[in-house]
């Protein structure tokens, strides 16, 4: 991705998951991207693509943190994603997943769906890869699904349950440990 594509994507990241995905005018669209709006054109042709460009952005900065650097006991490494999913819902979006949001704010289209899809598998396929628990990629989702979506009632409490029951997942998908 160009230095220019990437700072547009950060900019429309910012402003839709600030102002969600009807409000912002087009102008205001630009301005948070900082650039011209033929530039802003050139690259995201349409609020479409900007919605898209947004999300792709997020997708990257998202599975970085909550995935990078991990520790390597498959326990540790659980409890560290919950905590930090927590951290990502503290200080980047308090109200819910954005990418759901974008479904709903467009559920007709396919592209979005596709790409909450790719974005919810990812996530699923990374938690069980560090849990060493292949077989349990649908059950770590609806962990980390619950907690991003229980964060807005419960805040810091929902990490610590999401985090008792991924021992007790773990607890049960390797019972003579």
């Amino acid at each position: 991705m160009t230095e220019t594509k990437s700072k547009i994507a950060a900019g429309l990241e910012r402003a839709f998951a600030t102002r969600g995905f009807a409000e912002p005018s087009v102008e205001d669209l630009r301005d948070a991207a900082g650039v011209s709006l033929r530039t802003l054109y050139k690259y995201t042709p349409s609020r479409a693509e900007m919605v898209l460009a947004a999300l792709e952005n997020r997708q990257q900065r998202y599975l970085a943190l909550v995935f990078g650097d991990l520790p390597e006991p498959p326990a540790e490494a659980l409890e560290t994603i919950l905590a930090r999913v927590g951290q990502w819902m503290e200080t980047e979006t308090s109200h819910g997943c954005l990418f759901h949001a974008a479904v709903a704010a467009d559920p007709g289209s396919e592209q979005l769906h596709a790409l909450l899809s790719r974005h919810k598998a990812e996530v699923a396929v990374k938690a069980a890869a560090a849990a060493d628990l292949p077989a349990a990629e649908t059950e770590l989702l609806l962990i980390l699904e619950g907690l991003t979506q229980t964060w807005p009632l419960r805040g810091a409490q929902a990490v610590t349950a999401a985090q008792h029951l991924a021992k007790t997942l773990l607890r049960d998908a390797r019972p003579h440990q």
